[in-house]
């Protein structure tokens, strides 16, 4: 290593740590998650300005309660004023682009910092038959564009963008199907199959999205039949566990023996849940138990123990830590650390949101995990549920700062900003 035709002194420490990096061994130094240099690093002094607005008005929950409301009227009238609002504002702020191809520059710009993207077209909720075409058709136009770009390594999938959330409703209660249901259910095998295959040819992953409890033993069904006839040989397929739910951690055992006796490799993401308030509602209404738990730190400690249970047995099945929480990714990192497991080893990663949660995915990313975020795109007609969904999650009913709005104020403080 030279310099000027001079020999440049080098630190045994730094060179060993930058091999063992480039090993892909693991590194026992604590993560600092609190660090904002690196969690906003590729972000301009403006763009930084800018989030912080954004948060700030998003931390009004009454002003997010209303828009919501709004919005969702104005979108439906096809005013043209407000998707032009949405998209320069929160859409900016939670999806890549409106096509693959206007979010190819986000996702390269992520790729600089050593993060992938998981493709997510936003289409969810539909009910004819061609909606469910263009989406499987969208979805495997993500696959290829995966498969042509090192930047993307998996895309996911709503199943009720390729169903009817009637007819998983009918499936999931196990009620009998009429001649023309049983037909359409077919076409429903039959989306998901060719996405699946599609993806097997090309070595791409697939993550099946969880939805509600009441459609979900449906979804499950499908997964499973998809991991059985995609993962042979590599974890293709994921099935989603949605660990606010008091059966989940069970279910997770359970389909890990079921790999075990069907040999086939597990693809397994754990999120907390994204349906709690409906969920709970529903079984009042119907007077059943409610699956959710009935505090957070029962969902914790559930998921904590799902994270455990799956690096233990990392080389039998596939796992994506997709949480929002500090404490689980910090369990993660001990546990590959414990074990001296290497950090990029492809059954172990870690996924956020993009748009949120900076201050995890890139200091993960620069600690040599695998670290990824889900990069959404899609008309602004079309992700509008999930854009709310999220204004949501960043609203405050206390008026305190919510955590993502912490983090961009620190991080304009360190930058001297007002």
């Amino acid at each position: 290593m030279k310099k000027e035709g001079k020999p440049v002194p080098i630190k045994i420490e730094a060179f060993t740590k930058k091999l063992r990096e480039a090993m892909g061994e693991p590194i026992s130094e604590k993560i600092d998650f609190q660090n904002t240099e690196i969690a906003f690093a590729d972000k301009s002094d403006e763009e930084v300005k800018k989030t912080a607005w954004l948060f700030g008005m998003m931390n009004r929950h009454w002003l997010v309660g209303i828009g919501a409301k709004l919005g969702m009227t104005a979108i439906k009238l096809h005013l043209p004023f407000v998707e032009s609002v949405v998209k320069n504002t929160i859409f900016n702020q939670f999806c890549g682009g409106t096509s693959l191809d206007s979010a190819r520059p986000t996702i390269q710009k992520l790729f600089r910092s050593n993060i992938v993207s998981i493709l997510d077209y936003g289409a969810e909720g539909k009910e004819s038959e061609e909606d469910f075409e263009n989406t499987m058709h969208e979805n495997i136009r993500a696959l290829e564009f995966a498969s042509e770009n090192e930047s993307a390594w998996l895309i996911s999938t709503k199943i009720t963008g390729l169903a009817r959330f009637d007819l998983l409703e009918k499936i999931s209660s196990q009620i009998a199907l009429t001649a023309e249901e049983e037909a359409e259910w077919q076409d429903v095998h039959r989306r998901i199959d060719q996405i699946c295959h599609q993806a097997s040819i090309l070595d791409v992953g697939v993550f099946i999205d969880a939805e509600e409890s009441w459609v979900q033993r449906a979804i499950d069904s499908l997964a499973q039949e998809m991991m059985m006839r995609y993962n042979k040989e590599k974890a293709i397929v994921y099935n989603t566990f949605q660990m606010y739910r008091k059966d989940r951690l069970d279910n997770l055992k359970e389909s890990f023996e079921h790999s075990e006796h069907n040999a086939y490799i597990l693809g397994a993401k754990l999120v907390r849940g994204a349906y709690m308030e409906k969920e709970r509602k529903r079984a009042e209404e119907n007077g059943y138990p409610s699956p959710i738990h009935d505090t957070k730190n029962d969902t914790d400690t559930f998921f904590d123990q799902g994270v455990r249970f799956c690096v233990e047995r990392f080389e039998k099945m596939a796992f994506c830590n997709a949480t929002h929480n500090e404490k689980s990714c910090s369990l993660m990192a001990q546990l590959i650390a414990e074990r001296n497991l290497p950090r990029n080893h492809p059954h172990l990663m870690f996924s956020q949101l993009f748009g949120m949660s900076d201050n995890l995915t890139y200091n993960l990313a620069k600690h040599g995990f695998r670290a990824s975020k889900y990069m959404v795109y899609g008309s602004v007609r079309e992700v509008v549920p999930y854009l709310i969904r999220r204004a949501e999650e960043n609203s405050s009913m206390t008026g305190d700062m919510t955590r993502e709005h912490k983090f961009v104020v620190q991080e304009m403080k360190r930058r001297g900003l007002n």
